[in-house]
């Protein structure tokens, strides 16, 4: 790696969601890089697509062969019209449009066919990484991992064969890895220091520690113990106690008690890697290679041995016939019988598959592997993250205990589905182009979804479609990592581009873009007829909610959903599947937790309360003050809508005095005037008015000191023009108030804004008596409440109204909101400087530009190579979901898969889904007296045959099928019946329960909306609760 990499410029709008992932340092190392590829079949094109969208220096492609049918349902690179070119060649224009900085060539005369060392040295030297990602031979590995070895290299192996896949790393004896996870060094505030040997350090309750024996870790900040002193010392995690207290070697015995404000931190430590080359396992026994094997899914631990010798015995049969393939059943044997001289405790049945579809490749194993060896490419190019060691082996062979056709009986067509029809047969093929899906999101993930259905022929029969929708619009930080887009698409909507981009990778592709978000207002587009039409739904989103909203739909309407999502280097994939696994919202993660309001405003003590402590400043200043300016220019009014109280009112008519009266600019100089003065109020005198209220030597009424734990005793900070930090804060919201008002910032030099701050007038600060502070939520609220009892509050609004200019006054005034934008650099210029300040107030470690836009912005970090892993592995699912339907039989549960990947670490990790939760009523009475009815979350109470029911003949129904009382009915959150509210039962017992719905809701209901869907509550006869699942109530 190039010891100039500090001086490359990186394009941070570019790679703004990848940064997150690899850092600059790691993005530096990257634009260093030089890559070589050697074979673009269709795993070959997915990680040269990878690392090119990541941002390497250089990528060589080299191969010669040509574009064959079996390219064209993998390689999204290479078109059904150029099948017989070469294969480099032919797909190095649309790769090098991935990424203008990234300078792709091809070497198209090499052959690997008798290259010797010598031959190899020559090829790899310079080069950062060599992926060689179709190799035929034993030999032609060894040979060129040795190369590498020779030349600095790091190496890489990779085959896709049917459902497949295999990758080897070898990143030579003594790879350092700098940063083994990416997470952020575990940073904790300090509750107590015990003045033993060795000290126990406490961390305050609201989070765990999550350190580790044997950590290093430093104490900053720290009031009392000394504190100066020990910021530059390095300390060992001697034990763990428990989650908020371990052992330090540090002597406290003799240093001054602690008192608070401390940090304990994690120095995260590299690690050396030692790796073994290739020719080291050749000849070795197999548990030799299997130690050196990840183990991903432990329902398939003795799988890695058998694929070990398969793929072996391929390579050997492959050399032997010249490169080619076994595509009869006499070859198939032999690849067998070549496989049994090593071993006979091997699967034979796995062997033979392989053997039977080695000369497919299909898209979403490609993109799966492409994801893994992708990731670890750009590992060798920065050093961070740990790589494989050293074997990897991938199977979906649980696939095929449901094709009828088997593989080595089908056929190829010389088309583009040979890959697909060779792998799973001609029904199954068919059945995949039949396909009707609704595909939600067209962003990182959905991009490359619709890739793999475009190359998979997914929907491209007359009787497929797709569906596919998103509100977004194409921003150029997208393009780093959703492959489907260009620069010129930039503005342009995602749903149409994608789909236009689809269409040029299989112009079969039955689909149509929509722009509407899917949710309860647009029920009348994605309605029942429109859910009842498709065979499954894919999400490509990027929050809960919507996930549940589409979830509960698949429910309702039980239909498949494949679920997938990435934070950074970690993915994950649920496929749910009607009566068979629980759905996606049978588990999910816990709600965020959300800082205490006293926190925020008067006992910050980490970065991420002052970046929100700094946006609600922004709201407020920025955002709500202006549009309540607007609604007073344009209503004449300022907060009386009937239903805002007296309290929101008065608060809208202060703002309102302070922007059109006392504070109202006609300068930029007005500006700045302003922003000093919030500078003043916000880190000076609010500060030491809270120190005046709460002096640092406070104790509470238990006697302990004020300022302790959580509580961080404050430092006003008098305003300095020399103070970079200060000067940005005065320099941001002096141009953000000027855009309020329409007012054109003056082009200033630092030295200029300096002068005009000199002549501005701050008056001194006055601590004010009287004046009462909230210590905790329960304070604040208390003192709302008895402030607004006190408050005369009709008479300050009378005051208020009098004081403002009367609107005909402001005829054609009009301010500019400004909405927060996380991407929008003037709006986090401010941001950022405001949470520094309040950070430096409190005396907590300040965060960039770059970390606060990720905190403040609540940035999800991405990258291309985990969007391929997960976008592979949930297509993978959908093609068991055909495979099971032509079979006509639900699949087994122990047949699907749901993953968790960190490319990190790296880890995989793959298990059943869960099956639903089982519900059991015993009917007491009714026709269906002494069923026990097992139901589930996709289990229901149809009503089919009674569209005009009414409530009176809901309440009949439930009595004569079940015995059952009808003691509650809702819909949604309205209830529409309640035995206790017995002069509306009464009225409504002849109503439709149409009408009824329509009465209590106040909405129509839409004309095709074909269902209702009723809550039910029932009682037995001695009143107690039997619990049923939902009606639905079917209304055409």
């Amino acid at each position: 790696m190039s010891g100039d990499a500090m001086d490359v410029e990186i394009d941070e709008e570019l790679y703004s969601r990848q940064l997150y992932v690899m850092g600059r340092e790691g993005q530096r190392r990257m634009a260093e890089s030089h890559v070589l590829i050697i074979g673009l079949n269709g795993l070959g094109s997915e990680v040269a697509k990878n690392v090119i969208l990541a941002g390497v220096k250089a990528v060589t492609l080299i191969d010669s062969n040509p574009v064959t049918w079996f390219d064209i349902g993998a390689n999204a690179y290479v078109r059904s019209e150029e099948v017989g070119r070469p294969r480099a060649e032919t797909a190095l224009p649309r790769l090098k449009a991935l990424n203008t900085h990234v300078n792709v060539s091809i070497m198209p005369s090499f052959s690997s066919m008798n290259c010797g060392v010598d031959g190899w040295r020559s090829l790899v030297t310079g080069k950062t990484v060599v992926v060689m990602c179709d190799p035929m031979s034993e030999e032609e590995i060894s040979i060129c991992n040795t190369a590498c070895r020779e030349c600095g290299a790091a190496f890489i192996a990779a085959e896709s064969r049917g459902v497949f896949g295999f990758c080897f790393c070898d990143f030579g004896s003594n790879w350092l890895v700098q940063d083994v996870d990416g997470e952020p060094p575990i940073s904790c505030l300090v509750s107590s220091v015990t003045p033993t040997n060795p000290a126990l350090v406490t961390v305050v309750d609201d989070r765990r520690h999550g350190l580790e024996k044997g950590d290093k870790v430093k104490l900053t900040s720290c009031v009392g113990l000394d504190g100066a002193a020990l910021e530059t010392q390095e300390f060992i995690v001697l034990s763990i106690s428990n989650a908020y207290a371990f052992e330090i070697d540090l002597d406290a015995t003799q240093l001054p008690p602690y008192v608070s404000s401390g940090y304990v931190t994690q120095i995260k430590q590299p690690r050396t890697i030692e790796h073994k080359s290739y020719a080291h396992f050749i000849g070795s026994d197999n548990q030799y290679r299997h130690e050196a094997t990840i183990i991903s899914d432990f329902a398939k631990l003795e799988r890695p041995a058998t694929l070990d010798i398969a793929f072996r015995a391929l390579r050997e049969w492959r050399t032997k016939n010249n490169g080619a393939y076994p595509v009869t059943s006499q070859a198939q044997e032999a690849v067998i019988s070549m496989a049994q001289q090593n071993t006979q405790n091997i699967e034979l049945n796995i062997i033979k598959i392989l053997a039977a579809t080695a000369m497919a490749e299909i898209a979403p194993i490609s993109s799966f592997l492409g994801g893994v060896i992708g990731q670890e490419a750009l590992k060798a190019c920065t050093g961070k993250f740990v790589p494989i060691s050293q074997f990897l082996y991938y199977d979906a062979a649980e696939i095929f205990s449901q094709v009828e056709d088997t593989p080595q009986h089908s056929i190829p067509r010389g088309d583009r589905y040979d890959s697909y029809r060779v792998c799973f047969g001609d029904a199954v093929t068919e059945k995949l182009r039949g396909q009707k899906y609704f595909l939600v999101g067209a962003g990182a993930i959905g991009c490359e979804i619709l890739k793999i259905w475009a190359l998979a022929g997914l929907s491209s029969g007359t009787d497929g479609f797709i569906t596919i929708t998103d509100m977004d619009r194409i921003e150029k930080s997208n393009l780093s990592r959703q492959l489907l887009f260009r620069t010129s698409d930039i503005g342009k909507a995602k749903s149409s581009c994608a789909a236009s981009a689809a269409l040029e990778l299989n112009p079969h592709l039955q689909i149509k873009p929509l722009e509407l978000r899917v949710g309860t207002d647009t029920e009348n587009v994605f309605d029942d007829a429109f859910y009842a039409s498709l065979d499954g739904i894919c999400t490509a989103l990027d929050n809960v909610d919507a996930r549940l909203y589409v979830d509960s739909k698949c429910v309702f309407y039980g239909k498949p959903m494949l679920e997938s999502g990435t934070l950074g280097t970690k993915g994950n994939t649920q496929v749910v599947v009607p009566q068979i696994t629980e759905p996606y919202g049978a588990t999910r993660d816990p709600p965020e937790q959300s800082v205490p309001v006293c926190t925020l405003k008067n006992f910050p003590n980490r970065i991420e309360h002052t970046l929100q402590w700094a946006r609600d400043w922004f709201e407020g200043a920025f955002k709500q003050s202006v549009d309540d300016v607007n609604i007073y220019l344009g209503k004449g009014s300022a907060g009386n809508d009937a239903n805002t109280s007296s309290t929101a009112k008065l608060d809208a008519l202060q703002r309102l005095k302070t922007a059109l009266v006392d504070a109202r600019p006609l300068a930029f100089e007005d500006c700045i005037r302003w922003a000093r003065l919030q500078f003043q109020e916000c880190f000076h005198d609010s500060i030491a008015q809270l120190l005046h209220n709460f002096p640092v030597d406070q104790l509470t009424s238990a006697g302990a000191p004020f300022w302790s734990g959580a509580k961080r005793a404050p430092s006003p900070i008098s305003f300095d023009p020399n103070d970079i930090l200060h000067l940005n804060y005065i320099k941001a919201a002096a141009a953000l108030r000027a855009y309020n008002y329409g007012i054109f910032p003056t082009a200033m030099t630092d030295e200029q804004f300096k002068q005009i701050l000199a002549t501005i007038h701050v008056p001194a600060f006055k601590p004010r008596d009287g004046i009462k502070i909230a210590a905790n939520d329960a304070e604040e609220k208390a003192q709302q409440q008895e402030n607004n009892a006190l408050a005369d509050e009709d008479m300050l609004i009378t005051e208020l109204l009098a004081a403002l200019p009367p609107p005909s006054s402001l005829a054609g005034m009009q301010l500019a909101p400004c909405d927060f934008d996380k991407d929008d650099d003037a709006h986090m210029k401010f941001v950022a400087a405001c949470s520094n300040l309040r950070a430096r107030n409190y005396k907590i470690p300040e965060a960039d530009l770059h970390q606060s836009r990720l905190i403040a912005g609540k940035i999800i970090p991405a990258i291309a190579t985990t969007t391929a892993l997960v976008s592979g592995l949930v297509c993978i699912e959908l093609i068991k979901l055909a495979v099971a339907a032509v079979a006509q039989q639900p699949p087994k549960i122990e047949q699907l898969k749901c993953a968790f990947a960190n490319l990190a670490l790296p880890l995989f990790t793959f298990s059943e889904p869960q099956p639903p939760a089982t519900y059991l009523a015993k009917i007491p009475g009714g026709r269906r007296k002494g069923f026990e009815w097992k139901w589930t979350c996709w289990s229901c109470i149809n009503i089919d045959n009674n569209p005009n029911m009414t409530l009176k003949e809901l309440v009949d129904f439930f009595t004569d099928e079940f015995g059952l009382e009808l003691s509650m009915l809702s819909h949604g959150v309205s209830i529409l019946f309640s035995s206790f509210a017995a002069a509306k039962a009464r009225e409504r017992m002849p109503m439709t329960i149409k009408a009824i719905v329509e009465t209590v809701t106040k909405k129509p209901i839409l004309p095709n909306k074909k269902y209702l869907t009723l809550e039910v509550m029932l009682n037995d006869e001695d009143f107690e609760e039997v619990e049923l699942p939902y009606v639905r109530l079917k209304l055409f």
